[in-house]
Order: C-alpha cells, then structure tokens, then sequence
C-alpha cells in the first residue's frame, strides 16, 4: 500500500517562525505591574503556546481588571510595537526552509494562536510569498492543544493530515499538531516538549530542507500508517 506523500508543511509562528516569546513576556509583565502585581518568567513560560483567551482569563486571575478581550488586544498591540521597533527575530533556517519548500511546490500554512493582525504583520515583512493561507487564533473556536486549528488548516488547503508535516516549539502545539494527525516535528525554544509527543525533535531548522522535511514525513508514515482522521480527533 503507498503511504500518504507529504503535500504541505504547517508552521506554528511565535517560537517557531520568529522568536517572539520575549516580547510576550515583556508585554505580559507590564500588563500585570500596570495593576500593581507580579509576574515572574516562571509564570510567562506556563504561557508559552497558549491561546490568547486562556492566557487572558490567568491575568485576570493574577489581578489585571480588563475584559478578556481587551487584555489580548492590549498584549497584542504591545508585541506588534516591539516588532516594529526591534524588528522581527525570524528563527535560525525558517525562512529558507519555507523558500525549498515553495521551490518544490509543497504547500505552507502558517497556524497560530496569535491574533491574524499580527500574524499577517510577520507574514508581510516576509520579502516572498511564504504561505498560501493563514489560520490565526480569531480564527477557531477552540484553541491549541486541541487539534482544530490544524485541521482547519488541513481543509483549508484540501489535504489530508496524513500528508502533512506540522513544526511546533511548544508542548502544546505539540500536543494540538500530534492530535490532528500530523507526523509533527518539534524544535523547543524556551520550554520542553519532552512527553507531548513530538515524532522527531530537531535541535534547529538551520541547513535543513525540504527533501529533509519530506524523508521524514515518508520515513513516520512507513513505521505509522495508521493515521487519525478528522472524525477521530475534533
């Protein structure tokens, strides 16, 4: 039986495309002194992969006293002016790896829980077309680690998530990504995935490419051919 050939890649963006979870944390500790509390890099890591709406209701917890909409608004205007006035960190090899990729006609999406405005600012100061859709955190109802914005971004492109390889940083994209059925590749950042279930761990995406990205989907999908379908995770 031929296995499944790998027709897109899926990339998570903060931590994963671009090394923002400093603005985050820097954005996340003013909110909350603004309210005369504290916020410790302990706490910020807890964070890391979330959705926004989650994030928000812990501030709440910890004495921020704005609606949960305002706080994710209020924290995403915080990081988009830290990406204008200290520029965009794009992570060692990520967007080299997305020109092979475009170069060998594999489809990209990019799939955050950021908010689309700011995922769209990252995607512009890109200088080629990186990605065919984007499926930003306004975009689903339910948040990573379910696995619905994979899937959405699955149907969006017309493909099966058994063709597809997902890149996360986080435990919980891991654990989002592994859910929809997508052999997913894990490079941590700031936190550890050990046990969310990444299928490979890559120190880096620097020299590495899309036949590398391909032989690993091929080689997961030999030694897993029993996918999960969207029937079965959502």
């Amino acid at each position: 039986m031929n296995q499944p050939r790998l027709s897109a890649v899926l990339w998570d963006m903060d931590g994963t495309l671009v090394d923002t979870e400093s603005y985050w944390m820097a954005a996340e500790t003013r909110l909350v002194e603004s309210f005369g509390g504290t916020w410790s890099h302990e706490q910020a890591l807890q964070l890391v992969g979330a959705g926004l709406e989650d994030s928000a209701r812990i501030f709440q917890g910890v004495g921020v006293r704005m609606s949960a909409h305002d706080i994710v608004q209020h924290l995403t205007d915080d990081v988009m002016r830290q990406l204008t006035t200290e520029g965009v960190p794009f992570r060692p090899g990520a967007q080299a790896m997305l020109r092979d990729l475009k170069a060998a006609g594999i489809k990209t999406a990019l799939v955050t829980m950021s908010l689309r405005r700011m995922a769209m600012r990252v995607v512009e100061l890109i200088d080629f077309d990186a990605f065919d859709i984007v499926v930003a955190g306004d975009d689903v109802t339910r948040p990573k680690p379910f696995p619905d914005p994979y899937l959405q971004a699955c149907a969006t492109l017309g493909v099966d998530p058994a063709e597809v390889v997902a890149i996360e940083d986080s435990a919980t994209g891991v654990r989002s990504a592994v859910a929809s059925g997508a052999a997913t590749i894990g490079i941590p950042l700031m936190v550890s995935i050990a046990g969310a279930g990444a299928h490979a761990v890559w120190d880096t995406l620097e020299g590495r490419t899309a036949a590398d990205v391909a032989s690993f989907h091929s080689a997961h999908r030999t030694a897993h051919p029993a996918v999960a379908t969207t029937e079965e995770t959502s």
